[in-house]
Parts: C-alpha cells; sequence; structure tokens
C-alpha cells in the first residue's frame, strides 16, 4: 500500500506539471505573442475551458498527502512555507485575472496578474521540490529557473499547436527562444538528479538517473521538432521531458521524501490507506475520464475573435 500510494501522488504531481505547465506558459506569454487585445484574447481562449480543472491536479495530489503520508505532508509544507503561500498568492491573481479580464473595460491588470500569478508557480515549485533533493539556494535557483524555461517552452509549443495566424507564428518563434534556454538550464539540472553528489537522499537511484537522461534526449528532441515546425510532436515532446524529469524526481524522493524520514515512517496506518484505495479507484477514473472529454471537444485550434 506505501509503494501504491507513493506512485499515485507522483502520478497527481506529473499529471500536474504537465497540464498546468503549458497554462502557466500560455499565461506568461499572451501579452507578448498578441499584437492586441484580440489577439490576447485568441490566447487566453486557448486554455480557458481547462486551466481551472488543471489545478484540481493540485488539489488531489496535496490531499493525498496529507492522507497517505502526513508527515512527509508536514514537514514539506512547513519547510517551504512562504514559498507555498508566494504559489497560493500567484494562483489566485492568476484566476481572478484570467475570469476578470473579459469583464473590465481597462484589462491592463488582468494582464500583469495573469503573467506574474503563472510566472510564480512556474519558478517556486520547481525550486521546492529542487530544495527537497539538494542543499543551498543555488540549487533552488536553477531548479526554478529550469521549470520556468520549461513553462515558457511547454506553452509556446502549446500556442503554436491551438492558435491560427500571428499568434502561431510568434509561438512559433517564442518556443525556439525558449528552448534555447530551457535546454542547457535542463542539462545542468537533470544531470543534477541524475548524479547522487549533493543529494539529500545520498543514494544513487537507478531509476531516477534513467528518467533524467531519457529526459534530456528528449527536450533536445523537443528543440529540433520546433525547429522542424513539427508542433503537435514538438508538444509531445514537451510534455513527455515534463513527464519524465517529475519521475527522475520522485524517483528520488522514493529513497526518502524528507532528509532523515524513509516512505514507511511518513505514511498513514494501514487501514487508512485500504481506505483511501477503495475512494480512490471509484472516484479517479471519473476524474480521468471528465478530463479526456474536455480536451476531446476543445480540440481544434482557435481562431482570431471576430
Amino acid at each position: 500500500m506505501i509503494d501504491l500510494w507513493f506512485l499515485v501522488i507522483a502520478f497527481l504531481w506529473t499529471g500536474y506539471f504537465v497540464l498546468e505547465g503549458f497554462d502557466f506558459g500560455v499565461g506568461m506569454l499572451a501579452p507578448f505573442v498578441g499584437g492586441d487585445d484580440a489577439e490576447q484574447r485568441q490566447s487566453l481562449q486557448t486554455i480557458g475551458p481547462v486551466w481551472d480543472g488543471n489545478e484540481v491536479w493540485l488539489i488531489t495530489a496535496v490531499g493525498a498527502m496529507f492522507a497517505a503520508f502526513p508527515a512527509w505532508y508536514s514537514g514539506m509544507f512547513s519547510s517551504f512555507y512562504l514559498p507555498v503561500v508566494l504559489v497560493l498568492a500567484g494562483l489566485i491573481v492568476r484566476g481572478v485575472g484570467l475570469e476578470w479580464r473579459g469583464k473590465v473595460t481597462r484589462p491592463a491588470w488582468c494582464d500583469l496578474g495573469i503573467v506574474v500569478g503563472s510566472a510564480l508557480p512556474a519558478f517556486l515549485w520547481g525550486a521546492v521540490f529542487a530544495g527537497l533533493l539538494f542543499d543551498g539556494a543555488v540549487a533552488a535557483l536553477v531548479g526554478g529557473a529550469f521549470t520556468l524555461a520549461m513553462s515558457l517552452l511547454h506553452g509556446a509549443v502549446f500556442l503554436a499547436l491551438r492558435t491560427e495566424g500571428h499568434v502561431r507564428r510568434r509561438a512559433r518563434v517564442a518556443a525556439l527562444a525558449t528552448g534555447v534556454v530551457a535546454l542547457p538550464l535542463g542539462v545542468v539540472s537533470l544531470s543534477g538528479i541524475a548524479s547522487a553528489n549533493g543529494s539529500a537522499t545520498g543514494a544513487t537511484s537507478v531509476p531516477a538517473q534513467a528518467a533524467a537522461l531519457v529526459a534530456m534526449a528528449v527536450l533536445a528532441a523537443a528543440v529540433a521538432l520546433i525547429w522542424r515546425r513539427r508542433e503537435g510532436w514538438a508538444f509531445t515532446a514537451t510534455a513527455a521531458a515534463i513527464a519524465l524529469t517529475s519521475v527522475a524526481v520522485f524517483a528520488r524522493l522514493k529513497q526518502a521524501p524528507l532528509p532523515g524520514l524513509t516512505l514507511a515512517e511518513a505514511a498513514s496506518a494501514p487501514y487508512t490507506l485500504t481506505m483511501l484505495t477503495w475512494i480512490g479507484l471509484i472516484t479517479l477514473p471519473f476524474v480521468l475520464a471528465y478530463q479526456a472529454w474536455t480536451y476531446w471537444v476543445f480540440r481544434k485550434r482557435v481562431a482570431l475573435p471576430r
């Protein structure tokens, strides 16, 4: 049960990073790839039907941590209290900006809220998880910079895939520019995850090493695919790179979710884990099916609003 629920939590966090990754990227890029208000609305409409549903992955992941591994939950969120509070503030400001942008006459403050509210979580989650793996502020800054760059890249490719006209062309340029930054940051960050040196766990993890190395290769392939204008495959590659990075991180955390704490020590009682398993078997398939249906319904390119 302990290993099962660790895998469930890793899956939920991975889904959050992949789906909210392009959400954050679109939010940060919308004012820059849109030449006017109509083009900004075109960019934001690509995430309009799904952004709030994507945040459910975060709520579910944190709730599962609280129920299945309370010691891990309390230690992680108390150790990184300020970054987590800033993440929540960013998500609130971003949500307000997205909801109110079409209801005010001067949406500049909404645009600023969307950009800042997207950038804060994109950076801080990388810094938090880097802080779980490594000691030192430098590692946290590099981890945050990497996740910020990956969100920009993922969002730019998503915009190129889902829009038409000038926004699509500008998004492709933005994807190439952010890819140039994300690739070296990815090499540094993923090499650190693959290496045992400086890790808080202090042990080598073969799955983490394999996932990190494949993630580097897939990230390089994503940049090449963007250059060749293969937007669908490029988006698949950026999503895979984020997912593999998450797999590498959680493979390292499985050894010790917090320094000096094992999974068995962090876990709830067997009865609690058993009840959670039954609840998850009943509810999780419906959530996944509903979100898959939502993406299928809103799969077409977004044209410029008339």
